[in-house]
């Protein structure tokens, strides 16, 4: 018989809405038209993808026509980056907390990047900001809620601090996109992926604002017009629609899932810091869904085998950074020592998780760390 698994990882990879996918496949297979072809029968597939777009425009308030569909959010980071580097002095003000894909957009792109102190609560240094925009002023690329803490930065107090200096803000929405409240009306850019709300893998998106885009055109991929000549290569319909689908049946659901997650948080912190523990940003606007947290032993890789072998899955931090057991570069910002950020851990629950999932999550962490500390 397999182990169940009792998933807690949602930051990483948001479960897929099984009904949804479906739907989007079984459609596919009956109507699989090359969206760029001239039949009818693939301007109709085409059809399907600007609806989903027209989703996106109800969704955030920008233009349909503006949005660019890829792959992967790390694709989606860099056409943000690469989208604009024409139209600034390939100069860039970044936080310290973002997805290592930023970073390495912003290098991609050929762009010289400032990095934003952090605060030990997991904000970032509105007054480190104002000194670095003083220096040189600069388009200012900021994550918005951080996808290792859960910690909300705070996008319109620095929209206004942008503003002041004439500046573009962009920001990475993989972690909030579907799931919080957005001050969309703040941003001249941001990013997003669709296997993070439950979309399945495939379809992620860039939104930038057209005068600060490389022209009519920019792209990164070329040798096709799709995408309106932003992104040539055949579009993933199935995976596109399926992102429009998830979200209009999160949308009016949202609030109270929220509500509901924030319960697990308090009740999973309670636990946590019973047990000895330290919630990083505690103190400051989160996620409902994310707990990031130091354990109070060296023996991280003891803890995640005995959550593991139990069935639980629990992450180090960042995806892409969980097998590599590097200290997480954001509670190095944040200036936690190396030795406390080796003892990261993240939980993340999300739209399947249940009260009977979490309380068999408390009983275990309870009884792993205590077997440690004998």
């Amino acid at each position: 018989m397999s182990k169940k698994i009792r998933y807690f990882d949602y930051n990483a990879t948001h479960p897929p809405f099984a009904e949804i996918l479906l739907s989007a496949q079984k459609d596919y297979v009956e109507d699989f038209y090359n969206p760029s072809g001239a039949t009818r029968f693939s301007l109709a597939r085409q059809g399907k993808i600007e609806s989903a777009r027209k989703v996106l425009e109800e969704f955030t308030g920008k233009p349909a026509k503006e949005f660019v569909f890829s792959s992967t959010g790390t694709e989606a980071n860099h056409l943000l980056a690469y989208g604009i580097e024409k139209r600034s002095d390939g100069n860039a003000i970044v936080s310290s907390l973002e997805h290592p894909s930023l970073y390495s957009a912003l290098e991609f792109a050929d762009f010289s990047y400032r990095k934003i102190r952090s605060l030990r609560n997991g904000t970032v240094d509105t007054e480190h900001l104002r000194i670095l925009l003083n220096e040189m002023p600069a388009p200012v690329f900021l994550i918005h809620v951080a996808n290792e803490s859960g910690v909300i930065q705070p996008l319109d107090e620095i929209a206004l601090l942008c503003g002041e200096f004439g500046v573009p803000l962009f920001s990475d929405l993989m972690q909030s996109f579907g799931k919080l409240e957005i001050p969309y009306a703040r941003l001249d850019g941001f990013s997003f992926s669709g296997h993070k709300i439950g979309a399945g893998m495939g379809s992620s998106g860039t939104w930038i604002r057209p005068d600060f885009a490389n022209g009519k055109e920019f792209s990164i991929f070329r040798g096709g017009n799709q995408e309106n000549n932003h992104r040539a290569g055949t579009e993933n319909s199935p995976s596109i629609l399926a992102l429009a689908e998830v979200l209009k049946f999160r949308k009016p659901l949202q609030t109270r899932k929220n509500e509901l997650l924030r319960t697990y948080q308090t009740r999973i912190e309670t636990v946590l810091e019973t047990a000895g523990c330290e919630i990083v940003g505690k103190e400051s606007p989160r996620a409902p869904n994310t707990s990031f947290c130091i354990l109070p032993t060296d023996d991280v890789d003891f803890f995640m085998m005995g959550m593991e072998e139990a069935g639980f899955v629990v992450s180090t931090g960042s995806s892409c950074k969980s097998r590599s057991r590097e200290p997480a570069a954001s509670l190095l910002s944040m200036e936690y020592s190396e030795e406390e950020a080796l003892r990261a851990i993240r939980i993340s629950t999300g739209w399947f998780t249940t009260e009977d999932e979490v309380e068999e999550l408390c009983e275990k962490i309870s009884e792993v760390l205590h077997a440690l500390s004998d």
